[in-house]
């Protein structure tokens, strides 16, 4: 296999992505080894290395006395082709062994568009695609991540699904495996006795039951096995797992930096954002160890760069006495500190001037929606006033470039909401006119509007979504009211948020339309260059499904939905409530200003919150 790879990577693109052999990756003896576990990221090596999950992950699962856990990432086109051509398996990059010898193969699902990369990968490691076919205990096939909030479209493929954060039981899952392989026990004794883990759930034990009219009946339980699946979480980051030495990418990759996660969770309630409810209740991390940890991180990488992240950075409480901490360590060992996440209602210039020191780089902030009217539908809790008076406060200080990026297809959406993204924007420059210091260098304003994606545990998950060619006349309808040569406009193609509405809120019928899709060759759908639109529709008619069924008929609230199972911890009833303010157009303030009873608080031990 190696002496077939050395001839193979010179014709490819990017073969360090392929290679491995980087710096801290986990090398074991496999005399040491009782479970090998394929850590499978469902596109390229750069996303994937990118990822502060898979990252923690890794970690979690190599300190684990016996496991060996190795990375695999999808491979781009043209190393797929000499793959196949040559009948060379997907691999794993620590060893160079083929995936399909290993005891578990986990996947992390960030994004609804790489569930065709998962069968594919499965199908060039030579694993049989469903869990049926499976039949021994190796190759168990298992997921985590965010879509595994609505598991159902790849129910036919996974054997169980782990649910919430990974760090607590991700090692309970593999330590039930250790045992069963060492005793011996067989495929469906593992899964039953798994399934009683907290977060675990097999979709094999369950049955669904449809209406006449196509919606779900009724979810049956085949086996002794819970009928509701709580999400897990982690509730003291202090003392949580943190990858300080982490593996030194071979080659650029997407965010090639250091990163520090401040918090976990979020204060706002933005009711489109699934991160935003689905990662609830917030804890955060104290500074002091945010500042060690920033330390060790940087100490062992080498990295010139690193960011404070979490969903909305500028709510951290403790932000400008880290900052404060650590800029002059960065400064002394050049090592650029970024901020992203920042809101325009907490927008800090002296912390931004601080940051940049020799370059200003562009802001960016997303109102969302262009009026005040929707965006109090949405819960964006930001006014007019504090958008531009962030605006006047960058340009004052020397800011040029800001980028906002808007949703058209939001629901109650009209068109004066849409308009009001064109006169927002013209408000924005007028600010630049009056504020800016440096006029010299002129302004640019990049507008990027996103067609809405309703997603499951959101006060929107019922929404319909509109008709591409309504979200495109809306698009134009933008574009024709941009006159300022200041302005670049971008908006999202809307084929693949529509088949990403789709996967979203689907349910099992959606696994013979992945399926047959990537027979027909779909993979790599979230880059432009592979995202073929045509095998999608083909796929869809070929197993009789209607795509309309699942966007633009919406769902009624008294319907059962495909992941009304799955418990993230924010109540249904809450959601419906917010459903209700929304076309009341009245907004739920943050959980800073008061509890709003979503319920995450009670996946707690002890009810507290650290908004």
């Amino acid at each position: 296999m190696t002496e077939l790879m050395d001839r193979i990577l010179p014709m490819v693109q990017k073969p360090a992505r392929y290679t491995g052999g980087e710096f801290n990756e986990i090398k074991k003896d496999l005399a040491d080894v009782r479970v090998r576990v394929a850590f499978c990221f469902p596109d390229t090596y750069e996303i994937g290395m990118s990822n502060v999950g898979m990252r923690i992950l890794y970690g979690v699962m190599n300190q684990m006395d016996g496991v060996w856990c190795e990375r695999v990432f999808a491979p781009w086109g043209d190393m797929e082709e000499k793959m196949r051509d040559h009948k060379l398996p997907l691999w794993a990059l620590e060893s160079q062994d083929p995936v399909k010898g290993f005891d578990m193969i986990a996947f992390t699902i960030g994004y609804e568009m790489s569930y065709s990369n998962i069968l594919n990968m499965l199908d060039l490691a030579g694993v049989p695609l469903k869990s049926c076919e499976r039949k021994g205990l190796e190759q168990m096939v298992f997921a985590g991540g965010v879509c595994a909030f609505n598991p159902e479209p790849l129910a036919d493929y996974i054997d169980f699904f782990s649910l919430g954060e990974g760090e607590e039981i991700t090692p309970e899952i593999i330590s039930l495996y250790d045992k069963a392989k060492a005793e011996g026990w067989d495929k469906k004794s593992f899964l039953l006795a798994v399934a009683k883990i907290p977060g675990v759930y097999v979709p094999s034990f369950y049955r669904h039951e449809y209406h006449e009219d196509g919606t779900l009946k009724q979810i049956v339980a085949l086996e002794d096995v819970p009928l509701v699946h709580t999400k897990r979480i982690i509730e003291d980051l202090d003392n949580a797992f943190w990858p300080t030495k982490m593996i030194v990418p071979s080659t650029e990759i997407v965010h090639d930096r250091a990163n520090l996660e401040v918090f976990r969770g979020c204060i706002r309630g933005c009711r489109f954002c699934q991160a935003g409810f689905s990662c609830r209740p917030v804890r955060r991390k104290s500074a002091e160890v945010l500042y060690r940890q920033a330390v060790d991180t940087l100490e062992d990488s080498g990295n010139n760069e690193i960011t404070l992240s979490s969903l909305s950075t500028s709510d951290y409480r403790q932000l400008k006495g880290l900052t404060d901490e650590l800029i002059p360590y960065c400064a002394e060992n050049k090592v650029n500190l970024s901020v992203p996440s920042l809101r325009a209602d907490n927008f800090s210039r002296e912390l931004m001037e601080k940051l940049q020191t020799v370059r200003k780089s562009g802001l960016t902030f997303a109102p969302e929606a262009g009026t005040q009217r929707l965006r109090d539908v949405i819960n964006k809790n930001l006014t007019e006033e504090e958008i531009l008076t962030t605006c006047a406060n960058a340009f004052s200080g020397g800011w040029n470039n800001v980028k906002l990026y808007f949703m058209l297809g939001l629901p109650t959406e009209t068109d004066d909401d849409v308009l009001g993204i064109a006169d927002l924007v013209y408000k924005v420059i007028k600010t630049w006119k009056e504020h800016a210091v440096n006029k010299k260098r002129g302004l640019r304003v990049h507008v990027a509007t996103a067609y809405f994606v309703p997603k499951p545990h959101t006060p929107f998950q019922w929404e319909k979504q509109i008709q591409p060619e309504e979200y495109l006349r809306r698009c134009r309808l933008l574009k024709d009211h941009f006159y300022s040569k200041s302005i670049e406009y971008n908006y999202h193609a809307p084929d693949l948020s529509r088949l990403e509405a789709v996967m979203a809120r689907g349910d099992r019928r959606l696994g013979p339309v992945i399926e047959e899709a990537v027979r027909r060759g779909a993979r790599l759908d979230g880059w432009d260059e592979y995202f073929r639109n045509d095998l999608w529709l083909d796929a869809f008619k070929e197993c009789g499904v209607d795509m309309d069924f699942y966007t633009i008929r919406g769902y009624g609230e008294e319907e059962l939905l495909a992941w009304d199972h799955i418990q993230v911890g924010v109540s249904k009833r809450f959601l419906l409530r917010e459903r209700q303010r929304a076309y009341a157009e009245t907004v739920t303030p943050d959980c800073r200003q008061g509890c709003a009873g979503c319920g995450a608080n009670g996946l707690l031990k002890e009810v507290r919150c650290d908004a």
